[in-house]
C-alpha cells in the first residue's frame, strides 16, 4: 500500500500521539497501520510479536508461501495488496470443503483442514475464536509448523485463552492481548507486513 498525499496529516497525528515507544522500526509501521485502520490507540499496548515474528512472516511471502485466513473479510482486504506484490495464494476457512460435524464450527474445521494441507503456510485468523483454538491444537500436537500466525480475534469466551496458548507456542506470531481485535486489525497488519516485506524481497524479485 502506498501512502497518499491525503494519509500525511492521519499518519503525523498518530505519529504525535504514539510519542516515544519501544518498537523497533519495522513494527512500528504495523503498529501505525493498525491504529490508522481503527483509530483505536490503544493498540499501540495490545500488539504483541513474538521473536522472529517478522523476519519470518517476510520470508514465506517472499517465498511466495500460501496464505490461509479464516473470514472472507481478511481475504477481501489483504488481495489487492497481494496481487500487486508477492502473489501468493490466498485460501479461506469458509470456502474449504469439510464434512459437516457438530462440535466444531465451519470456520474451525475449514482452518483444520487448510492447515493440515498447508502445515507450514501464514495464518491469518481475524475473526474467529474458534479457528484459533483449533490451529493452537494443531500447533500443540505438532501436525502443522507454521511461518507465522496472526492472531487477532474479539470476543469474551475463550478468546483470551486462545491468545495465551498461541503466546505459549514456539511458532512465530503476532497477536492482539486480551478481548479486542478484528479482521481488520488482521488485514492491517498483513498488509503492513506484505509492505515491509516488498521493500526487502521485491528489488531482488524484479531483478532491479
Amino acid at each position: 500500500m502506498e501512502w497518499h498525499a491525503s494519509d500525511a496529516q492521519s499518519l503525523a497525528i498518530i505519529d504525535r500521539e504514539i510519542g516515544d515507544h519501544v518498537f523497533s522500526p519495522a513494527e512500528y509501521e504495523i503498529v501505525r497501520r493498525v491504529i490508522y485502520s481503527t483509530a483505536d490507540f490503544e493498540y499501540k499496548s495490545l500488539i504483541r510479536f513474538s521473536e522472529l515474528a517478522l523476519q519470518s512472516g517476510a520470508a514465506a511471502l517472499a517465498a511466495r508461501g500460501t496464505i490461509v485466513v479464516d473470514v472472507p473479510m481478511v481475504q477481501v482486504g489483504i488481495t489487492t495488496n497481494i496481487q500487486n506484490t508477492f502473489a501468493n495464494p490466498v485460501y479461506c476457512s469458509m470456502d474449504a470443503l469439510t464434512r459437516p460435524q457438530k462440535e466444531k464450527t465451519r470456520a474451525a474445521w475449514g482452518i483444520e483442514t487448510l492447515a493440515r494441507r498447508y502445515p507450514e503456510g501464514i495464518f491469518v485468523i481475524g475473526q474467529a475464536q474458534t479457528a484459533l483454538t483449533s490451529l493452537v491444537e494443531l500447533i500443540e500436537a505438532e501436525e502443522i509448523r507454521p511461518a507465522l500466525v496472526i492472531g487477532t480475534p474479539s470476543g469474551f469466551v475463550d478468546v483470551e485463552v486462545a491468545k495465551e496458548r498461541l503466546a505459549d507456542s514456539l511458532v512465530p506470531h503476532i497477536r492482539i492481548e486480551g478481548r479486542k481485535g478484528s479482521a481488520v486489525v488482521a488485514a492491517a497488519i498483513v498488509n503492513g507486513l506484505v509492505d515491509l516485506a516488498w521493500q526487502a524481497y521485491g528489488r531482488e524479485r524484479n531483478g532491479l
